[in-house]
């Protein structure tokens, strides 16, 4: 028992832990070379059918008409933007190239990138609202998806995609990721009401689902940084500079959430991003080593979930015995 109340305590942590030690004993047993060759392709199609899952039972416990802004939104959505701006004339005013350059992609990447999907997953874990975390999500991939393809072309010369050819590329995989499973729980929770009752009564469902996708995304993380052509210097340089930007970002969320009675919300909607998203854009328009930074994020900032997850499960527990 003390075992399971472990995992279920530090879900997080685990995953990560697994994740990497699965991948480097396929990557240095020799023996496992066709097994890994073999399950590569299953878990690139395993993890997008995780995060559609997740959404999915995330949407069933929704209340479709709680869904709108609220004014914590726009101050965080502002934050944002101007973080963005900061990178990005950084990179222009001094005329960035070099490691520099990819320095400064893996900040921006780690920025510009959407709010997680499985933030209204720890929201909820945590007591926050998920009704006002899921609106922001949407709202939080439309400024992605403006920002990118008007910021990109700016400091990457070889992005050579059109305004609308990037906009719409982007909103294709925001309607994949965000729009249909929410489609589909709306149409469940209307027209399937006993199957959404099993779904929503089943506890933690989405957020042990999410454990498991964040396993592949670490093991994949892993890989990306074993396999990168650079210095070991350059990489704690990024890995580094990813954990002070992921603190400030759930700093400054928190502290606008101070003003709106909103510190979880506002906290996880500026710190939590969508880094596999970020791992795709880095890869899809900037140089592929800038992925290291999102890569590491996603340790930094599920580790500060976990923490959160901690403390409040030990305030709850005090608060019983009281």
């Amino acid at each position: 028992m003390s075992i399971i109340r472990f995992i279920k305590e530090w879900t997080l942590p685990v995953s990560m832990v697994t994740g990497t030690i699965i991948y480097l004993i396929f990557a240095y047993i020799p023996a496992l070379d066709e097994a890994a060759v073999f399950f590569a392709p299953i878990f690139d199609t395993i993890l997008p059918l995780f995060m559609f899952l997740i959404l999915f039972v995330t949407f069933c416990k929704v209340d479709f008409h709680k869904l709108r802004p609220v004014h914590w939104h726009l101050w965080v959505g502002i934050f944002q933007v101007i973080f963005v701006l900061i990178i990005v004339g950084l990179i222009l005013g001094f005329h960035m190239k070099g490691n520099s350059l990819i320095l400064m992609e893996a900040i921006l990447t780690c920025i510009i990138g959407p709010c997680a999907a499985a933030a209204a997953v720890v929201t909820q874990k945590l007591g926050g609202n998920l009704e006002e975390m899921t609106t922001y999500t949407f709202l939080s991939n439309t400024i992605t998806a403006i920002m990118i393809p008007v910021c990109f072309p700016l400091i990457d010369n070889s992005v050579d995609n059109t305004f609308m050819t990037a906009f719409l590329k982007i909103l294709h995989e925001v309607c994949i990721v965000l729009i249909v499973p929410m489609l589909l729980a709306y149409i469940v929770k209307h027209y399937f009401k006993r199957f959404h009752r099993w779904v929503i009564s089943v506890k933690d469902l989405s957020y042990y689902m999410w454990g498991c996708s964040l396993m592949i995304v670490t093991g994949t993380t892993v890989k990306n940084i074993v396999h990168a052509n650079t210095t070991m210097a350059f990489l704690f340089t990024i890995a580094f500079m990813g954990l002070i930007l992921c603190i400030i970002q759930f700093a400054v969320g928190r502290f606008i959430g101070h003003y709106f009675d909103t510190t979880i919300e506002s906290g996880q909607a500026l710190g939590q991003k969508n880094t596999a998203f970020a791992i795709w854009i880095a890869y899809t328009y900037l140089n592929p080593l800038s992925s290291v930074g999102p890569g590491c994020y996603i340790l930094w900032q599920n580790i500060i979930n976990s923490i959160e997850i901690w403390m409040y499960g030990k305030r709850n527990q005090q608060s019983l015995t009281r």
